[in-house]
């Protein structure tokens, strides 16, 4: 078994799912006691934010790249960044270090392709949303036609996230406007939705749509558990994230 290694605290809630999902796989997988070899770093997800609002991914970068050097030293044999957000960085965290990074957009654009589907909607903070480095990579890498809600509706997904979400704090108000913009979504040709934020998934599940649903949190988390048990990380097990 390999060992994993986790980027962490971004926020700490969605990387306590994490925790619990890699070693629940391994114990499916192994049996009996079996749990996962993990290597933890859990930064200071106020920091981190400072410098997403600052826009220095420069320092983030740093700060990420460090963190993975860390992980390397203490024998981690794959990095994680436990966020789709600071995937912004994952060229520079990649290129700090000698050992792999899986992707989580790489892992959850092959879901999707393997699936049949084309055209998520894609759910996460502005940053992943807006900016171009994950729309792009799945659209580039697995030939996806990427959706995102409106100008308003990214704001109050967003909103939602860091306000509520990455505090512990599940409002069924909240959920309800989730449901509306996917199907909002489902209505503008959205064949799929990714829950591309590792927090949404504590607000809504594939249980809440009646079409394809994509966690990218649970899709990350078993790409690295193949990988640790040595069965690769490149293709999803989408019979167990897709609904």
């Amino acid at each position: 078994m390999k060992r994993i290694g986790l980027i962490g605290g971004m926020s700490w809630e969605s990387t306590a799912v994490y925790y619990r999902r890699l070693n629940e796989q391994v114990r499916e997988a192994l049996g009996g006691l079996s749990s996962a070899d993990i290597v933890l770093r859990s930064v200071n997800f106020s920091e981190i934010v400072a410098l997403q609002k600052a826009g220095d991914w420069d320092a983030a970068a740093r700060a990420l790249g460090q963190v993975a050097r860390e992980l390397e030293q203490a024998g981690a044999e794959m990095v994680l960044i436990c966020t789709n957000t600071m995937h912004l960085l994952a060229d520079q965290v990649q290129a700090s270090v000698g050992i792999p990074l899986i992707h989580i957009a790489d892992v959850t654009g092959e879901a999707v392709r393997a699936a049949g589907c084309r055209r998520p909607l894609l759910l996460a903070t502005q940053y992943t949303m807006e900016k171009e480095f994950y729309r792009r990579r799945m659209e580039e890498s697995f030939g996806l036609d990427v959706l995102v809600p409106e100008a308003q509706e990214r704001l109050q997904v967003h909103e939602v996230i860091f306000s509520e979400l990455c505090c512990g704090i599940i409002r069924p108000d909240s959920k309800q406007r989730y449901l509306d913009i996917v199907e909002k979504g489902r209505a503008a040709g959205a064949d799929s939705v990714i829950l591309g934020c590792t927090e949404i998934g504590l607000l809504v599940s594939a249980e809440d749509f009646a079409f394809p649903t994509f966690d990218s949190t649970l899709i990350h988390a078993d790409a690295a558990v193949r990988l640790s048990l040595g069965e690769g990380a490149a293709t999803a097990d989408v019979a167990l994230l897709v609904h």
